[in-house]
């Protein structure tokens, strides 16, 4: 039977329950954390790690039993802080490894790989990767689950490219599935998924990420032919798409026979300083774990969507998507 990493250590593919595919506990940047620890909200660890525990306690409430974890470097990635959130909170934590990026790889990285002043043959980056794969994040025990990397609107510059093919040569070489967070309204899902076919990449492990802030049935479907998993992931973030259209989506997609190839969650945080916290709460009061429960089901419910196709997008093909790691 396949098994998944946790943050509490290795499940059965069957036990993961209802996921949400794409949420974050925190994405925030550890320097800022240390140098301007005021910038652009207090930073306090115990009410931070008291308030988390709180969320995601409730969503436990909701029947949420795991969610996925897509933060990595560039995002703040800091697993202790996630050990110890997850030791107060009996839910599955799943993490991954891979660097978020819009434009450069980490200067780090720069001058080291393959073609670069120190040429070597295999990226430093996918070995990286596939260390926190199979042998731990750190010193910390804890297996990443999953790849991440990204492609906004600045398309595939040459570091967004480095990135994407060492976190597809890391998946070719371990199995370990693949989220990308991606920009809509460019259609750079298709750019991705054409980056992983040249890799090699089973695209049935891959999920295109923030897919669900297109309206645009013809490209959800383009990119759902590559044999992709589309993510229907920002519910709550009213800004790039509104609610009705949200929903809509996945409700048209549903009755196209796609069911199998999305999955839902809403891009959450418990904290990001991406952003001053008190604007986020007015400006997107629904951008919380809860959301999809409260509102977006009876919504989708009303539109014809069955619970069995419920079923499909929240627990068979999360599970799905995590059978297979080498």
């Amino acid at each position: 039977m396949a098994v998944v990493e946790t943050v509490k250590g290795q499940i059965d593919v069957e036990d993961l329950g209802t996921v949400l595919m794409h949420e974050h506990v925190f994405t925030i940047s550890t320097e800022i954390r240390e140098n301007y620890p005021n910038y652009p909200d207090p930073w306090d660890e115990e009410h931070r790690v008291a308030d988390a525990v709180a969320k995601l306690t409730e969503a436990t409430t909701r029947g949420v039993r795991t969610i996925v974890d897509p933060t990595v470097i560039g995002l703040g990635r800091y697993i202790p802080r996630i050990q110890r959130i997850n030791a107060q909170v009996d839910i599955n934590i799943v993490v991954a490894t891979g660097i978020y990026t819009y434009h450069e790889e980490p200067v780090q990285f720069h001058f080291t790989g393959p073609g670069r002043i120190f040429d070597v043959k295999v990226d430093p980056m996918t070995e990286l990767f596939v260390g926190d794969i199979r042998e731990g994040i750190a010193d910390t025990g804890v297996k990443a689950g999953l790849l991440k990397c990204a492609i906004d609107e600045y398309s595939l510059t040459t570091g967004v490219e480095r990135v994407m093919r060492a976190v597809a040569q890391a998946h070719v070489e371990t199995g370990t599935p693949i989220t990308v967070h991606t920009h809509a309204a460019d259609k750079t899902g298709l750019i991705a998924a054409k980056v992983f076919g040249e890799e090699g990449v089973d695209m049935s492990k891959v999920v295109i990420g923030h897919s669900g802030d297109s309206t645009d049935l013809d490209y959800l479907k383009e990119l759902a032919a590559t044999g992709a998993i589309l993510g229907m992931d920002r519910f709550g973030v009213d800004v790039f798409s509104p609610f009705e259209d949200r929903v809509n989506t996945v409700a048209g997609m549903v009755e196209a026979g796609y069911t199998s190839q999305l999955v839902l969650a809403h891009d959450a945080s418990c904290y990001s300083d991406f952003y001053p916290e008190a604007a986020v709460a007015a400006a997107l009061p629904n951008w919380k774990y809860t959301h999809i429960f409260d509102d977006v089901l009876p919504a989708l419910r009303e539109r014809g969507v069955t619970d069995e196709q419920i079923t499909t997008m929240l627990v068979d093909n999360p599970r799905a998507y995590f059978s297979g790691t080498k």
